[in-house]
């Protein structure tokens, strides 16, 4: 069962209203929550690898956070990144590690 996602509202509800609720309500509420259709291990590792592809590092903390409670490994996340590397570009790539290293999800489990 997918957890209701409030982050837009309590980061952004009183700045941008319209955005933080289409944030939770939609891209969370109805997009992430159809788990018959991707799982949401899938849709974490899929969201992961379009912010770097994009060099979106900022983002990529909260949806490795995500991720890890999506069930997503370490294991997982170097072979990702790994790949990435050569489609997204290598510094890319760096910065992503050093994000997953900061967040903590380089421990071995």
């Amino acid at each position: 069962m997918f957890k209701k996602q409030t982050a837009g509202r309590n980061r952004l509800g009183e700045f941008a209203p319209q955005f933080a609720a289409l944030n939770d309500d939609v891209l969370f509420g109805q997009v992430w929550s159809r788990e018959d259709e991707l799982s949401a291990h899938d849709r974490s590792l899929t969201t992961i690898a379009a912010l770097i592809a994009m060099g979106n590092t900022e983002q990529i903390a909260d949806h490795l956070k995500v991720g890890k409670n999506n069930g997503i490994t370490k294991k997982e996340i170097v072979a990702e990144i790994t790949q990435l590397a050569f489609y997204a570009g290598w510094p890319k790539a760096w910065s992503a590690f050093n994000r997953a290293k900061k967040f903590g999800m380089m421990k071995k489990k």
